[in-house]
C-alpha cells in the first residue's frame, strides 16, 4: 500500500523513463507498506531524483531506525544512477544538515536528530556514490539556510538550517552555473516552512 505522494518532478523539458520509489524500501511501519518518497524522471537529459528522507523525530523513535535504513536503500539504488554519464542530481528534503555550520546553534540540537552522526554518515554514503554538494550561494543573510521552523520568528531570527540539498554527479556539477536560495519564497503570506534552491544550469 502506498500513501500520498509527497515528492514530485515537474519539467518544462518533457519527463522519460519514470521511476517511482525504491527498489529495496524497508517499509513503514512495516515492511511492504510503502511511502511516495521519492521519485525519479530524464528531463532533457539530465537524469533527477527528487527525495523526501523520513524525519527520525527522535534518536529513540522507530521513524529514525526506518529513515537509517531507507537511506541505506536510496544509497543502493542511487549507485548505478551516478556512475552514469550523463548528468544526475539527487535533491530533496533530506531532514539532516550535514554538518555543525547547516545550523543555527549546534548546541541547540545536541541529541536531537538532523544532527547525528548516524545521519551524516548515511549523507557521506551517498556523496561516496560519486556526489558533491552543490552549496547554494549566500544571497541574503549571513547562512545558506533551507528551513525554519514557523515557530518563535524563527525565519527572521537567523534560526535555520540547510536540509533541503542537491547532490550531484560529475557530469551534472560541470553544468552547474549559479545556485541560491529564494528567500523570498519564504516570506509570502502563507509560506512553506522551506525555501526553494535554485540551480542554473550551462545548456
Amino acid at each position: 500500500m502506498a500513501r500520498a505522494d509527497a515528492t514530485a518532478v515537474l519539467s518544462r523539458a518533457g519527463l522519460d523513463h519514470v521511476v517511482r520509489g525504491l527498489a529495496a524500501d524497508p517499509g513503514f511501519p512495516d515492511a511492504g507498506t510503502t511511502e511516495a518518497r521519492t521519485i525519479a524522471a530524464t528531463c532533457g537529459g539530465v537524469r533527477v531524483r527528487s527525495v523526501y528522507v523520513p524525519n527520525g523525530r527522535t534518536p529513540v523513535d522507530r521513524q529514525y531506525a526506518y529513515m537509517l535504513a531507507w537511506l541505506d536503500a536510496l544509497a543502493a539504488q542511487v549507485a548505478g544512477e551516478a556512475a552514469a554519464d550523463r548528468p544526475y542530481a539527487l535533491m530533496g528534503d533530506f531532514n539532516i544538515a550535514p554538518t555543525d555550520a547547516d545550523g543555527w546553534d549546534p548546541a541547540v540540537f545536541i541529541g536531537s536528530t538532523h544532527v547525528t552522526p548516524q545521519e551524516r554518515a548515511a549523507l557521506a554514503v551517498l556523496r561516496g556514490r560519486g556526489l558533491t554538494d552543490v552549496v547554494p550561494r549566500i544571497a541574503k543573510g549571513p547562512h545558506s539556510f533551507t528551513y525554519w521552523d514557523y515557530r518563535a520568528g524563527a525565519f527572521h531570527k537567523g534560526m535555520g538550517m540547510r536540509i533541503d540539498l542537491v547532490y550531484a554527479n560529475g557530469a551534472f556539477a560541470g553544468l552547474v552555473k549559479d545556485a541560491w536560495i529564494d528567500r523570498e519564497a519564504r516570506k509570502g503570506k502563507v509560506p512553506s516552512d522551506h525555501a526553494p534552491v535554485i540551480v542554473d544550469l550551462n545548456a
